[in-house]
């Protein structure tokens, strides 16, 4: 009962999200823009939206053979797929890992790697977005003159960073009070695994590379959206921009992030100097587009065979 009644107050700060930003624009401007749409500069998003899924599978793959399990890549993408389609009818990004570590650990890839490997991954992605919202700053700020807006700006990069430190430096203490109980437990092992991972100049370097790669694409696609509609957003400026979209976008505070995104996506397009209908239209374009790349994953979870044949396990690496 209680998850029910989460998911539908996420349910509801989702419409009411998308609603205060359908009251910002003019709604008949927006409908004759979306009857202009360039279905070839959609393709194009879409498309690049299918390679971004099939490189975050490339990097999942990397980090589960660390955590031990044995995981092929076919596999990895045609399960990262499906986690695509869960990200678009559950909370945020949390339905999708959810489903990647089920898949995964039903497969015979152990609950543990499974786990662990998701984690991981997803801490990798973060960091990397944050990275990049840090090292774009000195232009972002040139475009942000609200303090207020500069100040959450750093906050959102900083804590980002912060958070991914703390998250290593759990598993190099080794503080007595974090084996008492059972989650924390884990997080020391997944702090620990991950740090083993970057012990490879090779491994760190490979992940690190495919992160920025997926997060570019993220950024082209958007781009390719802006084009069908002929939205007044530079390349460059949406580099600057969207990265901190993102990241919001991630607080699991509503479905598939919808209202969230638009709100985040208006406030960034206004202070860019552009305007907040062409925020509120790529936004929903992007939204839209990841549903579609989510429906492709659907079918491919309701055939039923997710190659989990393919998936094999090892001994998870030592913690000492």
């Amino acid at each position: 009962m209680r998850r029910l009644l989460l998911l539908l107050l996420k349910v509801i700060i989702s419409l009411l999200l998308l609603y205060v930003s359908l009251r910002t624009v003019n709604l008949a401007a927006l409908g004759e823009r979306l009857s202009r749409l360039n279905v070839g500069w959609i393709i194009a998003a879409l498309s690049l939206q299918a390679a971004q899924v099939a490189l975050q599978a490339l990097r999942w793959r990397a980090i589960a053979l660390g955590c031990g399990a044995k995981l092929t890549q076919r596999a990895a993408v045609r399960i990262n797929f499906v986690a695509a389609f869960f990200n678009q009818v559950l909370p945020s990004t949390i339905g999708g890992d959810a489903a990647r570590v089920i898949l995964l650990a039903r497969g015979g890839g152990g609950w543990a790697s499974a786990a662990y490997s998701v984690m991981i991954d997803r801490v990798a992605g973060i960091v990397a977005l944050a990275i990049i919202v840090i090292g774009c700053l000195p232009w972002t700020l040139t475009l942000l003159q609200d303090p207020i807006a500069q100040v959450i700006l750093l906050l959102i990069g900083a804590g980002a960073i912060a958070g991914a430190f703390i998250f290593i430096i759990i598993g190099v203490l080794r503080l007595p009070l974090l084996k008492l109980w059972a989650p924390t437990r884990h997080l020391v092992e997944v702090s620990r695994t991950a740090r083993q991972l970057m012990q490879s100049p090779q491994q760190a370097t490979s992940i690190a590379i495919i992160s920025f790669a997926i997060h570019l694409l993220t950024i082209t696609s958007i781009w390719c959206i802006a084009q069908s509609v002929t939205a007044s957003a530079s390349f460059t400026l949406l580099l600057y921009m969207i990265p901190p979209v993102i990241l919001i976008s991630t607080i699991p505070i509503s479905i598939a992030g919808w209202g969230v995104r638009e709100s985040s996506m208006i406030v960034a397009f206004t202070y860019a100097g552009l305007a907040a209908g062409d925020g509120l239209i790529v936004s929903i374009l992007f939204g839209l587009t990841a549903f579609a790349i989510g429906a492709l994953g659907g079918a491919v979870w309701i055939t039923g065979d997710i190659a989990m044949s393919t998936v094999r396990t090892t001994s998870m690496p030592s913690s000492d």
